[in-house]
């Protein structure tokens, strides 16, 4: 009699103990969909911080008396883009003070044209174009590239239709007379022999011929 009293209540305790036992199961289950997103690393289509020097490929240095005979300037050609061969040389002269005297901007074609004039074949590999590119800029400001004077006494003014703009005869003339005054000398394209130098008469930086 007391057994058969009993069994009705066995559902009714099994039904009680049932939640407890749910929810520790559940507790290592994989977590939905929607709690998953949640460990989603952020978006990684944001641009990343652009680092400044990033896109630089080659930098040549060098110090050399220029704009004063007492303090050296610094003489820079920073190569950036995304290729030896495609990419873009700054040239730039700045002064003892940190003031940039002069800046002319060069291709990657300006510094690799005169690779054929050294080529042993008719064509050059891709790695040799990149080596003959690595080579110009390494030297090029070799102390060779650099004179005193930057005008010699028995040079004469050039005609005016050959005289490069920027330099009148009366800076040039002062050049002359000065010995000491030094001229930078580079190669841009094939033949392309250009040539700069410190006016102190317009305090700038001209052309020579």
């Amino acid at each position: 009699m007391r057994l058969s009293l009993l069994l009705p209540l066995l559902p009714l305790a099994v039904a009680c103990s049932s939640p407890e036992q749910t929810a520790t199961a559940t507790s290592s289950a994989p977590l939905p969909d929607s709690a998953t997103t949640q460990l989603e690393p952020m978006d990684t289509t944001r641009p990343a911080t652009v680092d400044a020097q990033a896109d630089t490929l080659l930098t040549a240095r060098s110090r050399h008396l220029f704009s004063s005979a007492a303090s050296p300037d610094v003489f820079s050609l920073v190569l950036r883009g995304s290729s030896v061969l495609t990419g873009e040389a700054t040239l730039t002269v700045t002064n003892a003070s940190g003031e940039v005297i002069f800046r002319e901007v060069l291709s990657s074609s300006d510094l690799e044209a005169a690779m054929v004039y050294e080529m042993k074949g008719p064509t050059a590999t891709q790695a040799e174009r990149e080596a003959y590119v690595r080579q110009r800029t390494k030297d090029f400001f070799a102390e060779k590239n650099f004179h005193r004077p930057a005008v010699p006494k028995t040079a004469t003014y050039p005609a005016a239709a050959e005289a490069p703009a920027g330099l009148d005869q009366a800076a040039w003339q002062d050049l002359q007379r000065r010995p000491e005054a030094v001229s930078f000398h580079y190669l841009v394209g094939k033949e392309d022999r250009r040539a700069i130098a410190w006016s102190p008469l317009r305090k700038q930086v001209v052309h020579l011929p």
